[in-house]
């Protein structure tokens, strides 16, 4: 007997489908043999997996995916997956690098601008 809200791997979810497309088996008869329980929550689980399977091959069901898709224009929503550490870290630094050299452009574009305006010439 499954749990509410029970993660399933990528790979448990492909062989369902595969199995359950092979030995034609419906929704329900697949549900029962994977211990999934017997809800309907249960045959739309099965049914979005198919359908993920069938629109976008065994990849499809190993894409992380949380949050509902926007109705106007149908991109997801919700929170975004995890990064690793250490490419947070990475984007973190560049962050910290790129504020810091707009800063520093910031400051040399008013010097720059100081020193014509004291000597009398107009920018372009």
């Amino acid at each position: 007997m499954s749990r509410k809200n029970k993660k399933h791997s990528p790979e448990f979810k492909i062989s369902v489908i595969l199995d359950m497309r092979e030995h034609r088996l419906g929704y329900r008869e697949t549900a029962r043999k994977y211990e999934l329980g017997k809800s309907g929550s249960t045959v739309d689980l099965l049914k979005r997996w198919e359908r993920i399977y069938l629109e976008e091959g065994a990849e499809g069901l190993m894409k992380e995916r949380r949050g509902r898709a926007c109705k106007a224009s149908g991109t997801r929503k919700g929170r975004p997956p995890k990064l690793d550490k250490k490419v947070k870290e990475d984007l973190i630094a560049e962050n910290q690098r790129l504020r810091m050299e707009i800063e520093y452009l910031k400051k040399l574009s008013a010097l720059v601008l100081a020193e014509e305006q004291k000597n009398g010439k107009k920018r372009p």
